[in-house]
């Protein structure tokens, strides 16, 4: 994880100013480095461009200083992300540096347009979650953008009357406005009049030029699909293959086979996601192994299917000696208690046995928070089927005041973004990824902990990929498979327009890094490729096939899988949002839109 400044100025050098310096360094805690490089466009124009990149090392065996800067042709890498594989090759060592070294060799020919293809090439061969801003000097050339489904973030803000323009992973509280940079191309800005023919879009002023290669064709805008647009500049012989998310399989079954424990897409999926989470857990650079040696991966744990099934299969691939964190984030709401106490007769606090055996407080607001309940019922089942590891379950509670105190600071994270429901979503994600909570064998007491692990699982997009929502049953409620498939499509192909980049924001401003082993290029092209039928248990009221066992519908295939790796109650877990999971939903008025506006 890092963080990334860039700035393009005709009159000057224009550095981070210090509060977007500091929100910087708390995604990047290991290093911060920053290069200066004036170039003289063919325009007759100078141009100053200051490159800042702070570093949070975790691949490799050693921090590498960035941005990444080449002596011989001045050219410039910021990297922000994690290249798994490029081509069909799986990346050893430092990724950002082997990414580097390709962007070189693609951009070394004297052609401008075999040169700008060849960029474009190496880029749309990654395969994982990446923010980019790479300046060609030989050719003037900068390009930028996102990961075709958004998992990092990169911001945009402009200001043509003072020629300015400045990218940035996060945004400077102190400039308005910025932008989210879509995630459906590669933007490339061009200093060199008519080099660059716009493919899709381009934007244009006086100051500058950039032009959008989409990941997609004209034809065909969906996000899964495997004929870039840029490649009709691509020579004929590839050197990568393109990480292809998939053609979307919207054949609307005429027959229904029932979906149980023996169907094949239950061990595909099981297959996939080890090979997903082995990417994501192994190789974890760490840099003190003395502090906190035995934890290096925490997942945000809710307790239900999606996180749970992640901790069952992250157990059988860490070494047994490693232990895991999972960090439940629970709230205190004043309107939850106040609704409490309105329809409880009894208003003495009174001990209680839980199904775990564990002695709860009734009255106690973190509790009671339903994800915490749900979280304390799996950790249990965990443990029973996965003895001999350490399950460290970090009780994260937030007092009112303390999600007061800390509104601003995240609203100003989650900039653009400003409605209600972004605010709720992002106060759990901003406390849970802090790590900081109570570790104890009973909710009654607990000592303060800190979690060390600097990754963090997140169980996200498993409920677009499978129809774990609700709008997914109301859909097929009503129109039938074709509905069903019509609202499945519309999920994965808005991932990259919604809210990852949000989430980055919030998570990494802690010095730690989100990883999504469902949105894994390879699960989501099995998943969207899969017949309907073979991922969710929907029925029509026609068809008297049974289901073995009787599981609700969202989400079927990874119930099953839970079942098979032997967790019998997660499986049967209902999906609940993180907003009222954790309570951070409607705090002080019940009637309030998630669509309203918080400034």
């Amino acid at each position: 994880m890092c963080g990334i400044y860039v700035s393009i100025a005709e009159s000057e050098y224009i550095k981070p100013g210090k509060e977007l310096e500091k929100l910087l360094c708390n995604r990047g805690t290991d290093y911060s480095g920053f290069k200066e490089v004036q170039i003289e466009a063919n325009n007759g124009k100078s141009y100053n461009l200051c490159f800042t990149s702070t570093v949070l090392a975790l691949r490799g065996n050693d921090i590498n200083r960035q941005p990444f800067f080449d002596t011989s042709s001045g050219s410039v890498l910021c990297w922000n992300g994690e290249a798994w594989k490029i081509g069909q090759e799986c990346v050893t060592g430092n990724d950002g540096k082997a990414l580097f070294a390709l962007l070189l060799s693609a951009s070394s020919t004297e052609s401008s347009s075999k040169a700008s293809a060849a960029v474009r090439e190496v880029i749309s061969s990654i395969s994982g979650p990446f923010a980019y801003v790479f300046f060609d000097k030989l050719h003037q050339q900068l390009y930028f953008g996102r990961d075709r489904i958004g998992r990092r973030s990169l911001l945009r803000s402009e200001f043509v009357d003072r020629d300015l323009l400045l990218l940035s992973s996060v945004a400077d509280p102190t400039i308005r406005p910025w932008e989210e940079i879509d995630a459906s191309g590669i933007y490339q800005l061009s200093f060199v009049e008519h080099v660059v023919s716009p493919v899709t879009s381009h934007h244009s002023n006086p100051f500058y030029h950039i032009c959008k290669h989409q990941w997609t064709t004209n034809d065909d805008q969906h996000i899964v699909s495997n004929s870039p647009s840029y490649s009709i500049y691509l020579q004929a012989n590839h050197s990568h293959q393109y990480p292809s998310l998939g053609n979307f399989n919207s054949t609307i079954p005429l027959t229904y086979a029932s979906l149980n424990l023996q169907s094949a897409s239950v061990e595909s999926l099981r297959r996939h996601l080890i090979e997903s989470l082995r990417l994501r857990v192994s190789n974890i650079l760490q840099l003190n192994p003395s502090e906190g040696s035995r934890v290096r991966i925490a997942i945000l744990f809710s307790g239900g299917l999606d996180c749970s099934v992640l901790a069952r299969i992250v157990h059988d691939i860490l070494p047994a000696h490693e232990d895991v964190d999972l960090i439940n984030v629970a709230f205190e709401n004043p309107r939850a208690i106040n609704a409490a106490k309105t329809h409880s007769s009894n208003k003495d606090i009174n001990l209680h046995m839980t199904a775990t055996g564990y002695e709860v407080l009734e009255n106690n607001p973190y509790e009671n928070c339903p994800d915490r309940k749900t979280g304390r019922r799996s950790l249990s089942e965990i443990q029973s089927i996965c003895p001999g590891r350490t399950w460290r379950f970090v009780a994260v509670n937030i007092p009112y005041t303390e999600t007061l105190e800390n509104r601003q600071i995240v609203m100003n994270l989650i900039h653009p973004h400003n409605t209600e429901m972004d605010l709720s979503i992002a106060y759990a994600l901003y406390f849970a990824s802090r790590g900081i909570g109570l570790v104890s064998s009973s909710p009654l007491n607990g000592s303060p902990y800190k979690t060390p692990a600097r990754i963090l699982l997140s169980g996200l997009g498993a409920d677009e990929l499978f129809g774990g929502y609700v709008r997914h049953s109301t859909a097929f409620r009503r129109m039938g498979f074709e509905g069903l498939l019509s609202e499945l499509s519309l999920d994965i192909n808005r991932l990259g327009k919604r809210n990852l980049g949000r989430d980055d924001r919030i998570m990494s401003h802690w010095g730690k890094e989100a990883r999504f082993p469902y949105l894994d290029e390879e699960l989501v092209r099995w998943a969207v490729e899969t017949l309907v039928t073979e991922k969710c248990g929907f029925r029509l009221p026609d068809d008297h096939v049974e289901s073995e066992p009787a599981l609700e519908a969202g989400k079927k295939v990874l119930r099953l899988l839970a079942l098979k790796l032997g967790l019998c109650s997660v499986a049967q877990e209902k999906k609940r949002a993180i907003q009222f999971g954790s309570r951070t939903a409607k705090m002080e008025i019940g009637k309030v839109k998630g669509t309203n506006l918080i400034c």
